[in-house]
């Protein structure tokens, strides 16, 4: 059995309604030379069904199950699993564009010294049909990437944006199974923390599917979670600094996905509070949110779910 160029692990929970366009994406890559190794996290829904019957039609599809235990850990089981020297990763309602593997072939080939690569993202609204990208994208650093762009900035942005050397996960240790948040970028943070090459590609390449998950977030756990992750690396990144630009970022979560007012601005005043400079940064990003926040449920929700896509 021949080596592939990529190992495409895709953890999948209740993943019924998306997974076959997440997979319809990877299969229509212009770049062949890949392994799907799929893990089911315990799904009560068809995912699993689902993803048997397309590892029926074609044998670079490979599936694996566990009882649920977190995306962590089914990544984990698919790192394991993996035999491609550079890694994927794909959430089971993401999308790729076509070129997304050719183009991370081309970098890496073109810079043996890189680790790991990303792209720019298009936020897609969940609504019915196929994704479709909204009005907003991620940005991509110049160069490669420091500490603060993954743990202040979070460049990469998703999982579902990144290609590592399998040789580089097995040495940092793939990811936290105990961590339930920002798992993704403290497994960036200890790539980059410990010298390891990481670098973007301006280019959209990844559709993420921004779901109107606000009710079902816990996002005080995340921001505890994220001070944690910083405070590990406080001698190297500006800590009061992340804070704000973390807190801005579940301010407009909140204000986009329909938990309470009270909530985003919460987070508004405790961003404000650590570095009011940081938070208002970005051109209107930073006064759109606090003034979003504010004007608690003046706003409609169609209104809010548009300005903060």
């Amino acid at each position: 059995m021949t080596t592939p160029r990529f190992s495409v692990l895709i953890a999948a929970y209740n993943a019924e309604g998306t997974i076959e366009e997440t997979l319809a994406s990877v299969l229509a890559q212009t770049e062949r030379d890949f392994e799907i190794i799929a893990i089911d996290d315990g799904s009560s829904d068809a995912t699993l069904s689902i993803l048997l019957r397309h590892a029926a039609m074609d044998p670079r599809i490979h599936v694996a199950s566990q009882a649920n235990q977190g995306v962590s850990a089914a990544r984990n089981m698919g790192l394991a699993k993996a035999r491609g020297a550079l890694v994927a990763f794909l959430d089971a309602d993401d999308i790729w564009h076509c070129d997304k593997l050719a183009r991370h072939a081309q970098l890496h080939d073109a810079d043996p010294l890189l680790d790991a690569s990303f792209a720019r993202i298009a936020f897609c609204p969940d609504r019915a049909g196929p994704l479709k990208a909204g009005r907003t994208k991620s940005s991509v650093p110049d160069g490669y990437c420091s500490l603060e762009d993954v743990v202040i900035e979070n460049a990469v942005c998703t999982m579902s944006n990144l290609v590592v050397a399998r040789d580089t996960l097995a040495a940092i240790g793939g990811f936290d199974a105990a961590m339930r948040h920002v798992e993704d970028q403290d497994l960036l943070a200890r790539l980059v923390g410990n010298g390891h090459l990481l670098r973007g590609i301006p280019e959209t390449l990844v559709g993420y599917r921004m779901s109107a998950d606000g009710l079902s977030c816990d996002f005080t756990a995340m921001l505890s979670a994220w001070k944690e992750l910083a405070d590990r690396w406080s001698d190297q990144i500006d800590v009061r600094r992340g804070e704000a630009l973390y807190c801005r970022y579940l301010a407009r979560r909140a204000l986009r996905s329909g938990a309470s007012g009270a909530l985003a601005r919460g987070f508004v005043r405790r961003g404000i509070a650590s570095d009011h400079k940081a938070f208002l940064s970005g051109g209107a990003r930073g006064v759109l949110t606090a003034g979003a926040a504010l004007a608690g449920g003046v706003l409609p929700a169609r209104a809010r779910g548009a300005a903060f896509a």
